[in-house]
């Protein structure tokens, strides 16, 4: 290293430490008499240094801040409207926008916040709500959809800028942010992504802010308490909901947020000078704002999504019979069905184990080598006439329903038949193995028209019983016991492959203890002999059905499967930028928009990421063994180890989490990972070139290397921007194979499909 080095913000303001009692003692910036100094551009110095000049002013901080953000925006707003049809997960997210324009019911695996701003921005902008987003590739025609895309392309403007300033408030060097602003403003992925109606401008918008937000409360430490204090901690706490609010993966922010905050409270905690009384202080601010507040608000837009959402709609089938009472045009709001269940009522059975589904058939049989090959029986999440069953007595064939037989009820330990309204096949079960689960029995559909043989028989209990044996609709909770095997009726979970239509697998489990997954409800009831009663009763509170959401939710998370013909990727192609996703188009006649990074900044960022690692371990072994150091190059390496460390730990928790996950995985999940990898590649790259800038100090230009450096990195960022461009922007005409076509010497690998 450099015996004498240290970034713009560090030779001119000092580095700002967290702790404002140490700051003269930790940076020793102020240098005087023949020691060695450190002029404006990093020129190295034996001789006192002349007078330094006064750091730019706050005008052109301005200045600068706005031609930035000006930038981002140009770029982020150019050519929005195309293409003119739904691209890639538009289909999902632009539907769902739609929905709480309708105030239709649905089911997402994602918190709510991300998708009812879509639908605001779409409502706001005029946008009606009446577009099906079937497909990609479906024209918008007449039906407004630049106001929901604008909206994200606003939010996703403003990561350029929130990083700027992170950077600045990191290393306090503008060479540095402005480096990072290069980087992020020409990343055709990031470009892409902001342009769409998605989730992922909405949520890096929210990380983007909480990260800046934690950096400025930390600038504050010095004047805790103060009114600037207090704003950036409850801006932090509004931005991790926010971020939390979109997806889950919005705990990766909170996760680095807490532990800056562990780290804060263990350095307060060691200050001698501190009373309990302020520490406690200390302690209180930072669980009201940073635990309390964001869940008041979290919960707080869940109760808004209830109350917009009041309508059925496609996701009511994920929820239990008591969630579904509460939604208009539901079958089960403020309905009036019987109360107790006979021989001979059509009913609906849904199983109580959360984001379960409707005991169901159809007329598709068990593949070859999948137990008997017998009739399918599943677990459906919607509704649907396949799960209407008809409940018979196991030792008779008479219609129940006929006028001239008294009614008669189904009580506890019945032994009943229950018979597939729409293929007259019984439910059976036999010991054959199920699909999915071992040592568990298949569930099939056997028989001709009702008649079948003893393994059609099971016997009904009451879990929930008190002196009454007979059966309430919604209310009991039945098991269904196999007679012939003693096995007990269930649903594992578990999705079946695509000859059982991705259903949920139904099986007979040899194990007796009560679960969730082997408890049933009667939910629908058809008899037109007993007389009915009102549902009312049954609405669940907030506090139930806020729970049971996320059951649901990260019930669907996890159980995420890929789409045919979908790309998928994992976690070790992303740094490398191995594979884009197709956003439109395949052929050369199609407009193609292909989700890529820009490889010049990703491979940067990934050589950056290796060199950071190697000069903090030697910047941090350098000071564990004692060995003399300036006070320009210790502040070089604080500007390394905390600055640079910040950012890196927050790359880390957003991108090693996803070796972990068993669903799905897409490229897009390391966007928010790219962004700290930006600003890590500025932090670092600006620090490398000072310290070579005062190495050459002997040379006649040395004083230029630095700034050279940054021009000549921001250059062929931006060269590398015009290159790559139609990736984002869009291409019509050949593929990138063909000397003709825009892309042409520019697919570099052959994993890209441009």
């Amino acid at each position: 290293m450099c015996p004498a080095a240290v970034g713009v913000g560090l030779a001119e303001s000092g580095l700002r430490l967290r702790r404002g009692r140490s700051r003269a003692k930790a940076t020793g910036v102020a240098v005087s008499g023949p020691e060695l100094a450190v002029g404006d551009g990093g020129q190295c110095s034996k001789q006192p240094p002349p007078p330094r000049p006064k750091p730019p002013g706050q005008a052109v901080g301005w200045v600068l801040l706005a031609a930035i953000t000006s930038l981002a925006f140009a770029t982020r707003f150019h050519r929005l409207h195309e293409p003119a049809h739904v691209c890639w997960d538009e289909t999902h997210f632009g539907k769902m926008g739609s929905y709480y324009i309708n105030r239709t019911f649905f089911f997402d695996v994602h918190p709510p916040l991300g998708k009812m701003l879509i639908g605001l921005a779409g409502y706001l902008s005029g946008y009606d709500g009446t577009f099906p987003f079937q497909k990609p590739g479906d024209k918008y025609e007449h039906h407004n959809y630049i106001g929901m895309r604008g909206f994200c392309a606003f939010l996703g403007s403003w990561l350029i800028p929130f990083a700027y300033l992170t950077v600045l408030e990191l290393s306090r060097s503008q060479p540095a942010a402005l480096l990072t602003a290069a980087l992020i403003t020409c990343d055709t992925g990031c470009l892409t992504l902001s342009q769409y109606i998605l989730l992922d401008p909405i949520l890096m918008f929210f990380i983007m802010a909480a990260m800046l937000s934690m950096v400025k409360y930390n600038s504050c430490a010095d004047r805790p308490f103060s009114a600037c204090w207090w704003f950036w901690l409850s801006l932090t706490g509004v931005s991790l909901a926010g971020a939390l609010g979109v997806k889950f993966v919005g705990l990766f922010i909170v996760l680095h947020v807490g532990l800056n905050t562990i780290s804060d409270l263990w350095q307060l905690l060691g200050d001698l000078n501190l009373t309990m009384v302020t520490l406690g202080k200390h302690l209180t601010a930072r669980i009201l704002c940073l635990i309390v507040l964001p869940l008041i608000l979290y919960t707080t837009l869940f109760a808004v999504h209830f109350i917009i959402l009041n309508r059925s709609g496609p996701g009511d089938g994920f929820f239990s019979s008591a969630f579904q009472s509460r939604l208009l045009g539901n079958n089960l709001h403020n309905a009036s069905i019987p109360e107790h269940l006979a021989y001979g009522s059509v009913i609906t059975v849904k199983n109580l184990q959360m984001a379960s589904g409707y005991l169901h058939s159809h007329w598709h049989l068990y593949p070859e080598g999948v137990g008997a090959r017998q009739q399918q029986v599943t677990a459906y999440q919607h509704k649907d006439y396949n799960n209407l069953w008809i409940v018979k007595k196991h030792d008779a064939n008479t219609d129940p329903l006929d006028p001239s037989f008294p009614v008669e009820f189904v009580r506890h330990g019945d032994i009943i038949r229950l018979e597939h309204k729409e293929t007259s096949r019984n439910l059976h079960s036999h010991q054959h193995e199920a699909p999915m689960t071992r040592k568990h029995y298949q569930v099939t559909g056997y028989g001709i028209n009702g008649t079948g043989d003893s393994n059609d028989f099971w016997r009904i209990e009451v879990m929930n019983r008190k002196s009454e044996n007979r059966i309430k609709v919604l209310r009991s909770q039945i098991r269904l016991i196999h007679l012939a095997t003693g096995c007990v009726l269930g649903s594992s979970g578990k999705t079946l492959p695509k000859w059982g239509w991705e259903q949920l697998e139904v099986t007979c489990t040899p194990y007796l203890k009560e679960t969730p997954n082997s408890v049933w409800n009667v939910e629908d009831h058809i008899n037109p002999k007993l007389p009915n009663i009102s549902l009312d009763v049954l609405k669940p509170s907030f506090a139930e059905i806020l729970l049971e959401s996320h059951m649901v939710m990260i019930r669907g998370n996890s159980g995420l499967k890929p789409k045919e013909n979908e790309v998928t990727s994992k976690p070790w192609h992303w740094p490398i930028n191995y594979q884009g996703l197709r956003f439109s188009g395949v052929n050369e006649t199609d407009f193609r928009v292909y989700l890529l990074g820009n490889p010049v900044i990703w491979w940067l960022n990934l050589v950056s990421i290796g060199l950071y690692l190697l000069l903090g371990s030697i910047s941090t072994v350098s000071i564990q063994r004692g060995i003399q150091l300036t006070a320009e190059v210790k502040g070089l390496c604080q500007v390394l180890l905390r600055g640079g460390g910040q950012v890196l730990l927050g790359w880390m928790l957003h991108y090693f989490p996803f070796f972990m996950m068993g669903r799905v995985l897409y490229y897009h999940h390391y966007f928010p990972a790219m962004l700290f990898s930006s600003m890590l590649t500025g932090i670092l790259w600006d620090t490398v070139l000072r310290c070579c800038a005062c190495c050459l100090s002997s040379f006649p230009l040395a004083n230029w290397v630095h700034v050279f450096g940054i021009s000549l990195l921001i250059l062929g960022i931006a060269y590398s921007f015009y290159l790559f461009h139609p990736l984002s922007y869009g291409m019509v005409g050949p593929m990138a194979q063909d000397p003709q076509s825009p892309m042409a010497g520019l697919k570099w690998l052959e994993t890209w499909e441009f």
